[in-house]
């Protein structure tokens, strides 16, 4: 069974499966267990892919160029239909990352968190699954960097986990794991 983020994952030797519909058959613990690990892995690469672009636009290009290609198609996955991110001139970039910006704070908060509540379909373990999943996505993409994201990826990842941690709430789910 392969769910997928329409996002080049990390990971793509997995061969997708039909998807069982949730409202028709019961899934076993084993394909509970594999969804799971599918939204983490998603969560995980929607939330590096949104920090590294924002860090892109900000930063230095050396490396930007080496990932140009796999951020186009991101780019086309997730909706921004804009020039391409190396065409831009640095007024066009600023406007990019503003407050009200495709790449702002808000909206890249937001399409963070939407995937992971989304795909959680309102389960408590797929919600704390992708939840783990931006936090392990922001790290790696903090590795990449070699330090400390800008401050807009910081702020950008605070207000993703907090969308998250406020539907869990708002669902009736502790956001303190009871595992821990």
């Amino acid at each position: 069974m392969q769910i997928s983020s329409n996002v080049a994952t990390l990971n793509s030797a997995s061969k997708p499966s039909a998807i069982k519909p949730l409202f028709t058959e019961k899934l076993s613990k084993d394909e509970v267990k594999e969804i799971r690990e599918q939204i983490q892995q998603n969560a995980n690469a929607v939330a590096f892919n949104s920090t590294s672009i924002q860090g892109s636009i900000l930063g230095s290009s050396d490396s930007f160029g080496q990932d140009y290609k796999d951020f186009q198609s991101f780019l086309s996955n997730i909706g921004y239909d804009g020039k391409p991110i190396a065409e831009l001139s640095q007024k066009e970039a600023s406007a990019l990352v503003s407050e009200d910006g495709f790449f702002g704070i808000t909206q890249t908060s937001e399409r963070i968190a939407n995937f992971v509540i989304n795909g959680s379909g309102g389960d408590e373990d797929m919600l704390r699954a992708g939840r783990e999943g931006m936090i392990a996505g922001f790290k790696e993409a903090e590795t990449m960097w070699g330090g400390k994201l800008p401050d807009i990826s910081q702020k950008t990842m605070a207000k993703a986990i907090e969308m998250v941690d406020k539907a869990m709430y708002d669902l009736g789910f502790s956001i303190i794991n009871k595992e821990a």
